[in-house]
Protein backbone atom coordinates (compact mmCIF):
# COMPACT_ATOMS: atom_id res chain seq x y z
CA UNK A 1 0.00 0.00 0.00
CA UNK A 2 1.07 3.77 -0.62
CA UNK A 3 2.27 5.76 2.44
CA UNK A 4 3.04 9.91 2.08
CA UNK A 5 4.65 11.07 -0.97
CA UNK A 6 6.80 13.94 -1.91
CA UNK A 7 4.57 16.86 -1.79
CA UNK A 8 2.47 14.90 0.99
CA UNK A 9 6.04 14.97 3.70
CA UNK A 10 5.96 18.50 2.57
CA UNK A 11 2.53 19.17 3.58
CA UNK A 12 2.69 17.60 6.55
CA UNK A 13 5.79 18.74 7.89
CA UNK A 14 4.28 22.32 6.91
CA UNK A 15 1.16 21.30 9.13
CA UNK A 16 2.50 19.83 12.02
CA UNK A 17 4.71 23.05 12.24
CA UNK A 18 1.89 24.88 11.80
CA UNK A 19 0.10 23.32 14.40
CA UNK A 20 3.04 23.31 16.79
CA UNK A 21 3.31 27.09 16.24
CA UNK A 22 -0.53 27.29 16.64
CA UNK A 23 -0.07 25.41 20.01
CA UNK A 24 3.02 26.87 21.05
CA UNK A 25 0.71 30.64 20.95
CA UNK A 26 -2.20 28.72 22.67
CA UNK A 27 0.24 27.53 25.47
CA UNK A 28 1.76 30.93 25.69
CA UNK A 29 -1.46 32.30 26.17
CA UNK A 30 -3.10 30.41 28.51
CA UNK A 31 0.39 30.66 31.08
CA UNK A 32 -1.09 34.08 31.80
CA UNK A 33 -4.76 32.45 33.01
CA UNK A 34 -5.53 32.65 37.05
CA UNK A 35 -3.54 28.86 37.40
CA UNK A 36 -0.33 29.31 36.22
CA UNK A 37 -0.40 32.93 37.66
CA UNK A 38 -1.24 31.41 41.12
CA UNK A 39 1.35 28.63 40.42
CA UNK A 40 4.31 31.47 39.92
CA UNK A 41 2.92 33.71 42.75
CA UNK A 42 2.75 30.57 44.95
CA UNK A 43 6.32 29.17 44.24
CA UNK A 44 7.60 32.54 44.64
CA UNK A 45 5.85 32.98 48.17
CA UNK A 46 7.27 29.49 49.21
CA UNK A 47 10.83 30.51 47.87
CA UNK A 48 10.25 33.90 49.76
CA UNK A 49 9.09 32.35 53.26
CA UNK A 50 12.37 30.04 53.34
CA UNK A 51 14.49 32.90 53.00
CA UNK A 52 12.86 34.84 55.49
CA UNK A 53 12.52 31.79 57.74
CA UNK A 54 16.51 31.44 56.87
CA UNK A 55 17.07 34.95 58.42
CA UNK A 56 14.29 35.24 60.93
CA UNK A 57 15.33 35.70 64.70
CA UNK A 58 13.51 33.14 67.02
CA UNK A 59 11.02 35.05 68.33
CA UNK A 60 9.99 34.60 64.26
CA UNK A 61 10.77 31.71 63.30
CA UNK A 62 7.48 29.92 64.27
CA UNK A 63 5.22 32.56 62.27
CA UNK A 64 7.24 32.35 59.38
CA UNK A 65 7.26 28.43 59.41
CA UNK A 66 3.36 28.68 59.29
CA UNK A 67 3.85 30.52 55.99
CA UNK A 68 6.90 29.01 54.18
CA UNK A 69 4.02 25.72 54.81
CA UNK A 70 1.28 27.59 53.75
CA UNK A 71 3.43 28.97 50.85
CA UNK A 72 4.63 25.81 49.78
CA UNK A 73 1.12 24.07 49.94
CA UNK A 74 -0.28 26.41 47.81
CA UNK A 75 2.49 26.15 45.44
CA UNK A 76 1.55 22.20 45.28
CA UNK A 77 -2.05 22.80 44.89
CA UNK A 78 -1.47 25.41 41.94
CA UNK A 79 0.55 22.52 40.10
CA UNK A 80 -2.32 20.26 41.14
CA UNK A 81 -4.28 22.99 38.94
CA UNK A 82 -1.75 22.43 36.18
CA UNK A 83 -1.28 19.18 35.58
CA UNK A 84 -5.49 18.85 35.81
CA UNK A 85 -6.06 21.39 32.84
CA UNK A 86 -2.97 19.57 30.71
CA UNK A 87 -5.67 16.25 31.10
CA UNK A 88 -8.54 18.18 30.54
CA UNK A 89 -7.15 19.46 27.37
CA UNK A 90 -5.68 15.92 25.96
CA UNK A 91 -8.68 14.67 26.52
CA UNK A 92 -10.84 17.22 24.61
CA UNK A 93 -8.51 16.72 21.80
CA UNK A 94 -9.05 13.12 21.69
CA UNK A 95 -12.89 13.21 22.27
CA UNK A 96 -13.25 15.71 19.34
CA UNK A 97 -10.93 13.83 16.33
CA UNK A 98 -13.84 14.35 14.23
CA UNK A 99 -15.57 18.02 14.84
CA UNK A 100 -11.97 19.12 14.91
CA UNK A 101 -11.65 18.49 10.95
CA UNK A 102 -15.50 19.52 10.23
CA UNK A 103 -14.74 23.22 10.13
CA UNK A 104 -11.71 22.41 7.67
CA UNK A 105 -12.16 22.38 3.89
CA UNK A 106 -10.10 19.36 3.01
CA UNK A 107 -9.65 20.17 -0.66
CA UNK A 108 -6.21 21.04 -1.49
CA UNK A 109 -5.66 23.26 -4.49
CA UNK A 110 -2.27 22.08 -6.09
CA UNK A 111 -1.75 25.45 -7.63
CA UNK A 112 -0.86 25.98 -4.06
CA UNK A 113 1.89 23.90 -3.87
CA UNK A 114 3.89 25.77 -6.75
CA UNK A 115 7.28 27.65 -4.94
CA UNK A 116 8.67 30.59 -5.69
CA UNK A 117 11.97 31.17 -4.83
CA UNK A 118 13.07 33.89 -2.15
CA UNK A 119 16.59 34.11 -2.16
CA UNK A 120 18.09 35.14 1.08
CA UNK A 121 20.18 38.73 0.83
CA UNK A 122 24.07 37.99 0.24
CA UNK A 123 25.64 37.78 3.79
CA UNK A 124 29.08 39.17 3.63
CA UNK A 125 28.43 42.51 2.40
CA UNK A 126 30.60 43.74 4.74
CA UNK A 127 33.54 42.21 1.99
CA UNK A 128 31.55 44.91 -0.37
CA UNK A 129 33.13 47.75 1.45
CA UNK A 130 36.65 48.76 0.40
CA UNK A 131 39.65 48.40 2.98
CA UNK A 132 39.99 52.75 3.59
CA UNK A 133 43.26 54.02 2.20
CA UNK A 134 46.57 54.66 4.11
CA UNK A 135 46.48 58.41 6.04
CA UNK A 136 48.63 60.86 3.82
CA UNK A 137 51.85 61.16 5.83
CA UNK A 138 53.07 64.75 5.41
CA UNK A 139 57.00 65.62 4.69
CA UNK A 140 58.37 67.38 7.24
CA UNK A 141 59.24 71.01 5.75
CA UNK A 142 62.90 71.31 4.12
CA UNK A 143 65.19 73.18 6.32
CA UNK A 144 65.65 77.19 5.00
CA UNK A 145 69.64 78.39 5.08
CA UNK A 146 69.52 81.63 7.42
CA UNK A 147 72.38 83.29 6.90
CA UNK A 148 73.28 85.92 9.70
CA UNK A 149 72.96 89.72 9.04
CA UNK A 150 76.09 90.98 7.33
CA UNK A 151 77.89 93.49 9.24
CA UNK A 152 77.17 97.64 8.76
CA UNK A 153 79.21 100.95 9.17
CA UNK A 154 83.20 100.25 10.84
CA UNK A 155 81.94 96.51 11.54
CA UNK A 156 81.99 96.16 7.61
CA UNK A 157 85.68 96.52 7.58
CA UNK A 158 86.85 95.37 10.72
CA UNK A 159 84.04 92.15 11.25
CA UNK A 160 84.32 90.50 7.77
CA UNK A 161 86.69 87.67 9.36
CA UNK A 162 84.19 87.09 12.02
CA UNK A 163 80.98 87.65 9.59
CA UNK A 164 82.93 84.88 7.32
CA UNK A 165 82.52 82.40 10.10
CA UNK A 166 79.21 82.95 11.16
CA UNK A 167 77.99 82.20 7.49
CA UNK A 168 80.10 78.97 7.17
CA UNK A 169 79.10 77.81 10.70
CA UNK A 170 75.42 78.41 9.01
CA UNK A 171 76.13 76.92 5.76
CA UNK A 172 77.50 73.81 7.79
CA UNK A 173 74.76 73.54 10.21
CA UNK A 174 71.91 73.70 7.11
CA UNK A 175 74.16 70.74 5.72
CA UNK A 176 73.64 68.89 8.31
CA UNK A 177 69.53 69.80 8.97
CA UNK A 178 69.44 68.74 5.79
CA UNK A 179 71.09 65.75 5.87
CA UNK A 180 68.92 64.74 8.73
CA UNK A 181 65.90 65.93 6.53
CA UNK A 182 66.65 63.72 3.62
CA UNK A 183 66.78 60.86 6.28
CA UNK A 184 63.31 61.72 7.96
CA UNK A 185 61.99 61.99 4.72
CA UNK A 186 63.36 58.57 3.25
CA UNK A 187 62.02 57.14 6.77
CA UNK A 188 58.89 58.65 6.19
CA UNK A 189 58.41 57.16 2.34
CA UNK A 190 59.54 53.83 3.38
CA UNK A 191 56.69 53.62 6.19
CA UNK A 192 54.02 55.14 3.35
CA UNK A 193 55.09 52.85 1.09
CA UNK A 194 54.71 49.72 3.61
CA UNK A 195 51.52 51.10 4.45
CA UNK A 196 50.47 51.30 0.82
CA UNK A 197 51.42 47.47 0.60
CA UNK A 198 49.85 45.69 3.37
CA UNK A 199 46.97 48.06 2.37
CA UNK A 200 47.22 46.76 -1.70
CA UNK A 201 47.59 42.89 0.16
CA UNK A 202 44.92 43.42 2.06
CA UNK A 203 42.41 44.87 -0.49
CA UNK A 204 43.68 41.77 -2.77
CA UNK A 205 42.60 39.46 0.01
CA UNK A 206 39.15 41.09 0.28
CA UNK A 207 38.50 40.87 -2.98
CA UNK A 208 39.29 37.25 -3.16
CA UNK A 209 37.24 36.39 -0.39
CA UNK A 210 34.12 38.48 -1.86
CA UNK A 211 35.00 36.74 -5.37
CA UNK A 212 34.38 33.34 -3.35
CA UNK A 213 31.43 34.14 -1.30
CA UNK A 214 29.49 35.15 -4.17
CA UNK A 215 30.64 32.20 -5.54
CA UNK A 216 28.96 30.44 -2.97
CA UNK A 217 26.24 32.32 -2.51
CA UNK A 218 25.61 31.88 -6.31
CA UNK A 219 25.84 28.64 -6.14
CA UNK A 220 23.20 28.50 -3.22
CA UNK A 221 21.27 30.31 -5.42
CA UNK A 222 21.16 27.71 -8.02
CA UNK A 223 20.17 24.86 -5.62
CA UNK A 224 17.72 26.42 -4.62
CA UNK A 225 16.29 27.57 -7.90
CA UNK A 226 17.20 24.04 -8.87
CA UNK A 227 15.26 22.73 -6.08
CA UNK A 228 12.19 25.05 -7.17
CA UNK A 229 11.64 24.07 -10.87
CA UNK A 230 12.13 20.23 -10.16
CA UNK A 231 9.29 20.25 -7.71
CA UNK A 232 7.34 22.15 -10.00
CA UNK A 233 7.79 20.49 -12.88
CA UNK A 234 6.88 17.34 -10.49
CA UNK A 235 4.19 19.26 -9.54
CA UNK A 236 2.67 20.02 -12.85
CA UNK A 237 3.27 16.40 -13.65
CA UNK A 238 0.88 15.31 -10.78
CA UNK A 239 -1.41 17.88 -12.08
CA UNK A 240 -1.45 16.56 -15.43
CA UNK A 241 -1.74 13.07 -14.45
CA UNK A 242 -4.81 13.60 -12.18
CA UNK A 243 -6.25 14.95 -14.64
CA UNK A 244 -6.49 12.17 -16.47
CA UNK A 245 -6.85 10.30 -13.76
CA UNK A 246 -4.08 7.87 -13.61
CA UNK A 247 -3.62 5.71 -10.43
CA UNK A 248 -0.63 7.09 -8.96
CA UNK A 249 -1.51 10.25 -9.16
CA UNK A 250 -4.90 10.02 -7.38
CA UNK A 251 -2.67 8.12 -4.36
CA UNK A 252 -0.77 10.86 -4.76
CA UNK A 253 -3.36 13.33 -4.17
CA UNK A 254 -4.66 11.37 -1.41
CA UNK A 255 -1.41 11.09 0.32
CA UNK A 256 -1.35 14.89 0.09
CA UNK A 257 -4.95 14.86 1.86
CA UNK A 258 -4.31 12.50 4.45
CA UNK A 259 -0.55 14.66 5.32
CA UNK A 260 -2.54 17.45 6.28
CA UNK A 261 -4.78 15.79 8.85
CA UNK A 262 -2.66 16.38 11.89
CA UNK A 263 -4.04 14.35 14.87
CA UNK A 264 -2.94 14.85 18.53
CA UNK A 265 0.01 14.10 19.97
CA UNK A 266 -1.15 11.89 22.23
CA UNK A 267 -3.71 10.34 19.38
CA UNK A 268 -1.28 9.99 16.20
CA UNK A 269 -2.26 8.22 13.14
CA UNK A 270 -0.69 6.95 10.11
CA UNK A 271 -2.23 6.00 6.61
CA UNK A 272 -1.94 3.42 4.47
CA UNK A 273 -3.57 3.37 0.84
CA UNK A 274 -4.34 2.11 -2.66
CA UNK A 275 -6.26 3.26 -5.17
CA UNK A 276 -7.85 0.52 -7.76
CA UNK A 277 -8.59 2.19 -10.79
CA UNK A 278 -11.16 -0.46 -12.04
CA UNK A 279 -13.32 0.28 -9.42
CA UNK A 280 -12.25 3.25 -8.48
CA UNK A 281 -12.37 2.19 -5.31
CA UNK A 282 -9.61 3.60 -2.09
CA UNK A 283 -8.52 1.06 0.03
CA UNK A 284 -7.38 2.84 3.05
CA UNK A 285 -5.98 1.19 6.40
CA UNK A 286 -5.43 3.79 9.61
CA UNK A 287 -3.50 2.93 11.90
CA UNK A 288 -3.73 4.03 15.57
CA UNK A 289 -2.02 4.05 19.08
CA UNK A 290 -3.24 0.99 20.90
CA UNK A 291 -5.03 1.20 24.15
CA UNK A 292 -2.01 1.46 26.60
CA UNK A 293 -0.40 4.66 24.66
CA UNK A 294 -3.30 6.44 25.53
CA UNK A 295 -3.35 8.71 28.97
CA UNK A 296 -5.81 6.88 31.73
CA UNK A 297 -5.13 9.63 34.65
CA UNK A 298 -8.20 11.10 35.62
CA UNK A 299 -7.03 13.57 37.77
CA UNK A 300 -3.80 14.18 39.84
CA UNK A 301 -4.69 15.56 43.75
CA UNK A 302 -2.40 17.00 46.19
CA UNK A 303 -2.57 15.19 49.45
CA UNK A 304 -1.11 17.41 52.85
CA UNK A 305 -0.47 14.94 55.34
CA UNK A 306 2.18 13.01 52.65
CA UNK A 307 3.21 16.27 50.90
CA UNK A 308 2.98 14.10 48.10
CA UNK A 309 0.96 14.73 44.29
CA UNK A 310 -0.54 11.42 43.33
CA UNK A 311 -2.94 10.51 40.71
CA UNK A 312 -6.17 8.95 39.89
CA UNK A 313 -6.97 6.47 37.44
CA UNK A 314 -9.88 6.51 34.84
CA UNK A 315 -12.16 3.65 35.97
CA UNK A 316 -11.85 0.76 32.66
CA UNK A 317 -15.10 2.16 31.47
CA UNK A 318 -14.18 5.69 31.38
CA UNK A 319 -11.45 3.87 29.48
CA UNK A 320 -12.89 2.19 27.59
CA UNK A 321 -15.62 4.41 26.08
CA UNK A 322 -12.72 7.03 25.34
CA UNK A 323 -10.75 4.61 23.04
CA UNK A 324 -13.84 3.12 21.51
CA UNK A 325 -15.19 6.99 20.56
CA UNK A 326 -11.88 7.65 19.29
CA UNK A 327 -11.61 4.32 17.38
CA UNK A 328 -15.30 5.32 15.67
CA UNK A 329 -14.74 8.91 14.93
CA UNK A 330 -11.49 8.48 13.00
CA UNK A 331 -13.18 6.21 10.68
CA UNK A 332 -15.55 8.56 9.98
CA UNK A 333 -12.87 11.74 9.66
CA UNK A 334 -10.95 9.17 7.33
CA UNK A 335 -14.26 8.85 5.13
CA UNK A 336 -14.90 12.50 5.61
CA UNK A 337 -11.90 14.01 4.58
CA UNK A 338 -11.01 12.03 1.41
CA UNK A 339 -14.71 12.28 0.13
CA UNK A 340 -14.59 15.93 0.76
CA UNK A 341 -11.26 16.40 -0.79
CA UNK A 342 -12.21 14.54 -3.77
CA UNK A 343 -14.55 17.37 -5.86
CA UNK A 344 -14.19 15.70 -9.15
CA UNK A 345 -15.68 12.38 -7.50
CA UNK A 346 -12.66 10.42 -9.24
CA UNK A 347 -13.14 8.08 -5.74
CA UNK A 348 -16.13 6.38 -5.89
CA UNK A 349 -16.02 3.93 -2.65
CA UNK A 350 -13.87 3.66 -0.01
CA UNK A 351 -13.10 0.50 1.63
CA UNK A 352 -11.35 1.19 5.17
CA UNK A 353 -10.19 -0.31 8.15
CA UNK A 354 -9.01 1.41 11.60
CA UNK A 355 -6.80 -0.41 13.53
CA UNK A 356 -3.45 -0.71 15.31
CA UNK A 357 0.31 -2.45 15.69
CA UNK A 358 0.53 -4.87 18.68
CA UNK A 359 2.33 -7.24 20.39
CA UNK A 360 0.53 -10.44 20.39
CA UNK A 361 0.85 -12.01 23.92
CA UNK A 362 0.35 -15.84 22.44
CA UNK A 363 3.71 -15.43 19.81
CA UNK A 364 5.36 -12.33 21.26
CA UNK A 365 5.28 -11.39 17.97
CA UNK A 366 4.06 -7.90 16.07
CA UNK A 367 0.02 -8.06 14.94
CA UNK A 368 -2.17 -6.10 13.43
CA UNK A 369 -5.28 -6.31 15.28
CA UNK A 370 -8.42 -4.49 13.24
CA UNK A 371 -11.40 -2.38 15.05
CA UNK A 372 -13.69 -1.16 12.23
CA UNK A 373 -13.61 -2.33 9.32
CA UNK A 374 -16.31 -0.19 6.96
CA UNK A 375 -17.21 0.69 3.26
CA UNK A 376 -19.39 3.49 2.08
CA UNK A 377 -20.44 4.96 -1.16
CA UNK A 378 -19.13 8.40 -2.00
CA UNK A 379 -23.05 10.09 -2.66
CA UNK A 380 -24.31 8.11 0.38
CA UNK A 381 -21.77 9.24 3.11
CA UNK A 382 -21.52 12.70 1.89
CA UNK A 383 -25.54 12.95 2.79
CA UNK A 384 -24.50 12.64 6.59
CA UNK A 385 -24.71 15.69 8.41
CA UNK A 386 -21.12 14.54 10.86
CA UNK A 387 -21.64 17.44 12.93
CA UNK A 388 -24.97 15.51 14.48
CA UNK A 389 -23.85 12.15 14.44
CA UNK A 390 -23.53 9.77 16.89
CA UNK A 391 -20.01 7.67 15.39
CA UNK A 392 -21.22 4.25 16.40
CA UNK A 393 -24.57 4.58 15.12
CA UNK A 394 -23.52 5.73 12.10
CA UNK A 395 -20.86 2.73 11.05
CA UNK A 396 -23.68 0.56 11.87
CA UNK A 397 -25.58 2.60 9.26
CA UNK A 398 -22.56 1.38 7.10
CA UNK A 399 -22.80 -2.08 8.06
CA UNK A 400 -19.69 -2.01 9.39
CA UNK A 401 -17.85 -4.73 11.44
CA UNK A 402 -17.25 -2.91 14.82
CA UNK A 403 -14.74 -4.17 17.78
CA UNK A 404 -17.21 -5.10 20.59
CA UNK A 405 -13.63 -4.23 22.96
CA UNK A 406 -11.08 -2.25 20.65
CA UNK A 407 -9.60 -0.84 24.56
CA UNK A 408 -9.00 -5.24 25.42
CA UNK A 409 -7.50 -5.49 21.79
CA UNK A 410 -10.72 -7.43 20.25
CA UNK A 411 -10.87 -7.36 16.49
CA UNK A 412 -13.41 -6.63 14.14
CA UNK A 413 -15.25 -9.67 12.93
CA UNK A 414 -14.15 -9.43 8.53
CA UNK A 415 -17.59 -11.44 7.99
CA UNK A 416 -19.79 -8.63 9.42
CA UNK A 417 -19.11 -6.20 6.54
CA UNK A 418 -21.71 -5.13 4.50
CA UNK A 419 -21.58 -2.55 1.97
CA UNK A 420 -23.74 0.58 2.11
Amino acid sequence: MARRGFFAEIQHQSRVAARDRERAEREAARRHVAAVQQTEKAKKASEHAKTQLAKAADSERKRLEKEAREAHVAAMEAEVIERNGKLERIYEEIDSLLASTLGVDDYVDLSSLRVEVTHPPFDRTDLEVPLPQPSRILLPNEPVLALPEPPSGLASFFGKKKYAEAVENAQRAHERALVEWRAACRDVLARHQKAEDVHARDEARRLDALRSERERYAKECAVLESEAADRNRRLDELVTNLGYSTADAIQEYVSIVLSNSVYPDHFQAAHEFEFDPSTAELRLRVLVPGPGEIPAIKSYKYTKATDEITSTPLSQKECRDRYAGAIHQVALRSFHEVFESDRRGLIKTISLEVGTNTIDPATGNRTYVPFVIAAAERESFLAFELSAVVPALTLGRLGAAVSKNPYSLVAAERSGVRRS
